[in-house]
């Protein structure tokens, strides 16, 4: 089959993927060629480009390595002359006699395919990219940032001379805003003078890239240094690159979808150039040893000022976090040593928390005045509250500067009281991860206990899980990415971070939401902490949320890191179903759970999923995760997984699945609420009931 290229007719997508793995109507991709910039092969979406191969270079496309490391397999590959109408094609001819196929999948995804005579079906090749390689996805970086997957500290970087457009959202791994430069370019200075009297812009040499998307041919130039004087002459010139078989490419648009690969390209030997200003290139900035010296003296001097200064005012250090705010009675305190030890012992955990046989010294955060944060809440305003639970209100707020936050308020009449609120500091001010809720710091004054955290604007998932109108945002795609993103939290709950903690209050309401739909943990006020050795552990003070909560912990006090996973297992079917578990009735069941197990063991686990998914969700991932999940909820805690199994089976394409065992527990709980609760009544325990069942 021909693709065809031409300038004059624009771009070409000729090939439409299905709608699913088993609907061949028309789906959400399509594939082509876009002959600007240099021919390329393109895969669009909803949202615009979503992959792209790189310029064609008369033997292979420089956007993809394993084909240019291994040139002659893939030498079918051609672009025919122009025909009358000015129209090339891109045909392909297999290097063998085998039959080979180009498709595009129903998930958006290019692959090549070849017939197995043996076998008597199509198998992938193994030259094929990683599907799961997030820098194959369309400009994930950024402009002017380069997408490094081998990079394991940080696998977006910006580009030399340039740094993260918003420097919050690149620490918390969203770099979908790229970079900008630090300086600007000489040329494009307002100041005439400096213009043309000072040194001028040169260009940074960077390889072992994929060039950037949007170029601009220049055929007329036949080496590097004429491309490279072209660009210079052309104040609005970004980048330039020359390459055998394309010639001179020059960019002068931002710089996006670009990729760092591992190893330079044997067969496509070509550099890119790009901007800066002459101070940000190698050599640009020489100091004298004078000014080395100066700069120096001012440094020890300004340490030995500083430490003085530490030394007298020591018992009282006052920080404003926000320079805009010169009211003493409106600011934000950070405590001196000293202080933080008075605040330490007043907060200092109960007995059983501690960190390597120690106990912990308490919190190492901000403490806010109250007076910010009743500003920031317009005292509490009851518009600005985002919600409410046994523990009192969560409002939101806005601290001087424009940073929104979240405020949890704990009530006087609260069932959660102050052990819970110093467990939820000592814990979650130690924990860093990117899908657990970050707090902020935290306040007290008199009765009042406040805790600040990041805002989510997306609020809380159950907020959209089960509600009816608002449920159809949650996609499968964003529900399986909810569910994976609660795994690796609690992964690195029970075994990545250094404190082993079990969280004991695992439910939709504690999945918050950020504004790309990540999932945070929060609500770390039940959670309890174990040392490094430690498996199990027995409490009298049953807490947490009925219908969560594992067999062992809700009738015998016993809790592990499997007590969690009971609850993650709760949580998937309610995510999968949209349905919540406490409050699930039908005319046979009185639990989720139990449903789930009839559908599943008959065969009918689909009918299990949520109608505003069903059409459009991929059944072999619906049929793994409730799998998985009916693997969490077994009765015995020795039986489920653990969360390190749950990421990797997750993650998997085709895991191979044990058989879970009916869970007898949930059939047992149904037919006690069912006996002695009313319909409608939500079972919830207090966060101070202690819960007794007899067989």
């Amino acid at each position: 089959m021909r693709v065809p290229v031409s300038s004059k007719i624009g771009v070409s997508n000729p090939y439409r993927s299905w709608k699913s793995a088993t609907d061949p109507s028309p789906g959400n991709y399509s594939m082509g060629v876009d002959p600007n910039g240099g021919q390329q092969i393109v895969i669009w979406g909803k949202e615009g480009r979503r992959w792209r191969s790189g310029q064609w270079n008369l033997q292979f496309f420089i956007g993809i390595p394993y084909m240019s490391n291994n040139v002659s397999s893939f030498h079918g590959f051609k672009i025919s002359l122009p025909d009358e109408t000015g129209t090339m094609y891109i045909t392909y001819k297999p290097p063998t006699q085998d039959l080979f196929r180009f498709v595009i999948s129903w998930e958006g995804k290019e692959r090549q395919l070849k017939w197995d005579d043996d076998k008597k079906k199509w198998l992938p090749l193994q030259s094929e990219p990683d599907p799961d390689n997030k820098c194959e996805l369309y400009n994930y970086c950024g402009n002017y940032a380069t997408c490094d997957r081998s990079n394991s500290r940080r696998i977006c970087n910006c580009l030399e001379g340039f740094k993260p457009k918003f420097k919050d959202q690149w620490d918390q791994e969203n770099w979908s805003a790229g970079c900008e430069r630090k300086i600007q370019l000489q040329c494009q200075s307002t100041n005439r003078t400096s213009r043309e009297n000072g040194k001028p812009d040169g260009f940074k040499k960077l390889k072992c890239t994929k060039l950037p998307d949007l170029a601009t041919l220049l055929p007329s130039e036949e080496n590097t240094e004429a491309c490279g004087k072209r660009c210079l002459e052309n104040c609005q010139c970004k980048a330039y690159a020359f390459v055998t078989g394309i010639r001179c490419m020059v960019w002068t648009g931002d710089l996006i979808d670009m990729q760092h690969f591992q190893q330079f390209q044997q067969a496509g030997n070509f550099l890119f150039f790009y901007r800066l200003h002459h101070s940000e290139l190698d050599g640009g900035r020489k100091i004298s040893n004078l000014v080395i010296v100066i700069i120096c003296v001012v440094v020890a001097s300004f340490l030995v000022a500083s430490l003085w200064l530490l030394w007298r005012y020591k018992k009282k250090v006052k920080v404003s976090s926000m320079p805009c705010c010169k009211d003493k009675d409106v600011a934000i305190f950070d405590v001196s040593k000293s202080k933080r030890k008075e605040f330490s012992a007043d907060l200092s955990g109960p007995s059983d928390i501690l960190i390597d046989e120690n106990q912990d010294n308490g919190p190492e955060l901000p403490i806010f005045n109250f007076g910010v944060v009743a500003a920031a809440t317009k005292n509490f305003y009851e518009g600005n509250k985002l919600g409410q639970g046994g523990f009192g209100a969560v409002y939101k707020g806005e601290l001087p500067g424009g940073k929104e936050i979240a405020v949890k308020r704990l009530s006087g009449n609260s069932g959660q009281g102050l052990e819970e609120f110093k467990t939820e500091i000592i814990l979650i001010a130690r924990l860093q991860h990117r899908n657990l809720v970050r707090l902020l710091g935290c306040s007290i004054q008199g009765e009042e206990k406040l805790l600040i955290y990041e805002y989510m604007p997306n609020k809380s998932l159950d907020n959209l899980l089960f509600d009816a109108t608002k449920k159809a945002e949650l996609g499968w795609r964003s529900r399986l990415d909810i569910i994976e993103g609660i795994a690796r939290g609690l992964l690195y709950l029970h075994r990545d971070s250094r404190l082993r903690i079990i969280h004991r209050d695992l439910k939709a309401s504690n999945i918050l939401l950020d504004a790309e739909m990540n999932p945070k943990i929060s609500d770390f006020g039940m959670a309890r902490m174990f040392q490094g050795n430690q498996n199990e552990a027995n409490t009298v003070r049953v807490v947490g949320t009925y219908g969560y909560m594992s067999p062992e912990y809700a009738m015998e006090g016993l809790f592990s890191v499997k007590s969690d996973v009971y609850s993650f297992g709760v949580l998937l079917l309610e995510i999968v179903s949209g349905q919540r578990n406490t409050t699930f009735r039908s005319s046979d069941h009185t639990s989720l759970l139990s449903y789930a197990w009839r559908l599943w063991s008959e065969d009918k686990a689909m009918d299990l999923v949520d109608p505003s998914i069903r059409d459009t969700c991929s059944p072999n991932e619906v049929l793994k995760c409730i799998h998985i999940g009916m693997l969490c909820v077994q009765d015995s805690a020795v039986h489920r997984p653990t969360m390190a199994a749950v990421v990797l089976l997750l993650e998997s394409e085709t895991p191979t699945l044990p058989m879970p065992t009916k869970p007898t527990y949930t059939f047992l709980r149904s037919a006690i609420e069912e006996e002695y609760i009313g319909d409608a009544q939500e079972i919830v325990s207090s966060n101070d009931l202690t819960v007794t069942l007899q067989y």
